[in-house]
């Protein structure tokens, strides 16, 4: 279900450029879910700057929210580019502090100024979203299969329109470089990518509200979505019952003794 949630937006722009979708696109492009996977963090990814780094040198120690797609794609990727600003704005999370927003074209033709572009459209989308401190990452196409194939994302060129066939979503790491959740689809909700980013800091981040809910919740890979835990609920309930009976009760000999 989830992959083909990540390629409905696609489909419905073929039907929309009148080109009828590969009969085989489910089979070339689609997001396989690798959680856990470990990312080659040694592999060189150049920056709009053009100046090289691993992937794990790019993570500086934090969590990070990673799409794929290319600079000058102005339909989808402009769509989740656009909607990835909202969401990390509206999330309250600051890029280069919190968590490292990176989005890495898999077009190994497009240069420096395509992701200079790129930046400045994302600035303009929306003037919360410190474009400034996003990665727009480029990479040779061996070092792009060394992270595309972990990832699961799979994508290709159609020589009928000239442009990139691929899945959309956000893949959020840990910061040692695992893959911790997918968000899939065009449109992300600012609390499901906190959560999602809260979750993989790995106790670094986020506010004792973030890590009730998630005492509560579990990430559901199915739906790439958080969702209420009876479960777990109920045990986190037990153990504050239990808390506040110890505490009443050790309260109330203190008192009587006196």
């Amino acid at each position: 279900m989830t992959r083909r949630l990540a390629l409905l937006p696609l489909a419905w722009l073929l039907c929309a450029a009148s080109v009828p979708p590969p009969a085989d696109l489910d089979a070339r492009a689609g997001f396989d879910q690798h959680l856990g996977t470990q990312l080659p963090l040694q592999t060189s990814l150049r920056n709009a700057e053009d100046r090289a780094a691993s992937l794990g040198d790019r993570l500086h120690g934090h969590p990070a929210i990673m799409a794929l797609g290319y600079f000058e794609c102005r339909h989808l990727c402009d769509t989740v580019m656009q909607s990835m600003a909202h969401a990390v704005a509206r999330a309250g999370l600051q890029p280069g502090r919190d968590v490292e927003v990176i989005f890495l074209s898999i077009d190994p033709r497009e240069g420096t100024d395509a992701a200079a572009r790129a930046r400045e459209r994302v600035g303009r989308s929306d003037p919360r979203t410190s474009a400034g401190q996003w990665q727009f990452l480029r990479a040779t196409p061996g070092a792009l299969q060394a992270i595309a194939r972990p990832l699961g994302f799979r994508y290709f060129r159609d020589a009928r329109l000239g442009e990139y066939i691929h899945p959309s979503g956000l893949v959020v790491i840990t910061p040692d470089g695992r893959i911790a959740q997918y968000l899939f689809g065009v449109e992300y909700q600012p609390q499901a990518l906190r959560l999602a980013v809260v979750d993989a800091s790995r106790g670094t981040l986020g506010s004792w509200t973030d890590r009730l809910v998630l005492l509560c919740c579990g990430y559901d890979p199915s739906t790439g979505r958080y969702s209420l835990l009876i479960g777990k609920l109920m045990r986190v309930l037990g153990v504050a019952f239990a808390a506040l009976l110890l505490t009443v009760t050790a309260w109330s000999l203190r008192r009587h003794r006196a």
